[in-house]
């Protein structure tokens, strides 16, 4: 009996009764292919995560920091710590993103569970706790622009980032921890076997 080609969803598939295992690895191979498309739009996601504060940086920050020496004026290097306060904590921002990056790199690579998924979520951990601490430093600051400019939003803005960053900070913790906790369960299970 000769093949039969099917095409179902975007799939090829090849039945033949001879070589029934032909139609599993395709199958499997479509599998494959939704996990990577999923890992594509996170990776999608998490660059376009980082376009919005790249405007910010490059348009907002200035007129914050112009905003603030207006209302300030006789604080002569306050224009210079509002960029300082604000463009410090996009470094470990971006690099957080990286890690995310590699990360969702990992899990194409099916090594989700791997020491190196660990060390991704370890790194964004502390960067997230890095940026919660330079807005928790810049909290006076903040406040003292807030208070010459009657805009207690500032306020509420630096307190959403830094609860913010100390929730992600958690998280990150957490599946670090299950992520360990699975591996040495994992490395058990390989062991007994």
């Amino acid at each position: 009996m000769q093949g039969k080609n099917l095409f179902i969803n975007g799939i090829y598939l090849l039945i033949n009764n001879k070589y029934n295992y032909m139609i599993d690895v395709t199958i499997r191979s479509g599998v494959l292919i939704l996990k990577r498309g999923t890992t594509i739009f996170l990776k999608l996601s998490v660059i376009l995560i980082g376009i919005p504060i790249l405007v910010m940086c490059i348009f907002v920050v200035p007129e914050i920091a112009k905003y603030a020496s207006d209302l300030l004026p006789g604080i002569p290097v306050i224009n210079t710590f509002v960029l300082l306060f604000m463009y410090l904590p996009a470094l470990p921002f971006y690099f957080a993103l990286y890690q995310a990056f590699k990360l969702l790199s990992h899990i194409d690579k099916n090594q989700a569970f791997s020491d190196l998924s660990v060390h991704s979520l370890k790194l964004i951990k502390f960067s997230a706790g890095i940026i919660s601490i330079c807005y928790v430093f810049f909290m006076p600051l903040l406040y003292m622009i807030a208070e010459a400019g009657d805009a207690p939003g500032f306020i509420a803005i630096g307190m959403v980032i830094i609860f913010a960053a100390m929730v992600i900070a958690v998280f990150a913790a957490v599946l670090q921890r299950l992520l360990q906790e699975a591996i040495r369960i994992k490395s058990e299970n390989d062991l007994t076997v």
